[in-house]
């Protein structure tokens, strides 16, 4: 079974914006009170995020939790 549009497209969110802070997915995940493997497995859109943990990856990656659902090419320049 394929991940759903939606999950790969907040996945893409994700690996962006912690690229963009220069952070592992371990730091992430610290930030996040997120396991690090589990940030793996959310940037390779295998894992079906609650709503607790978007809000947590939006707190941790400085954006409204909006950002990480919306278009491709909705994202700030900069978190």
């Amino acid at each position: 079974m394929s991940a759903s549009a939606a999950r790969l497209r907040f996945a893409a969110h994700v690996r962006r914006l912690r690229k963009a802070l220069r952070v592992s997915q371990e730091e992430l995940g610290e930030r996040a009170g997120i396991h690090r493997t589990y940030i793996g497995a959310i940037e390779r859109g295998e894992a079906n995020v609650t709503l607790d943990h978007m809000q947590k990856l939006a707190d941790a990656l400085g954006v409204d939790v909006g950002e990480l659902l919306g278009p491709p090419d909705s994202l700030k320049s900069s978190p």
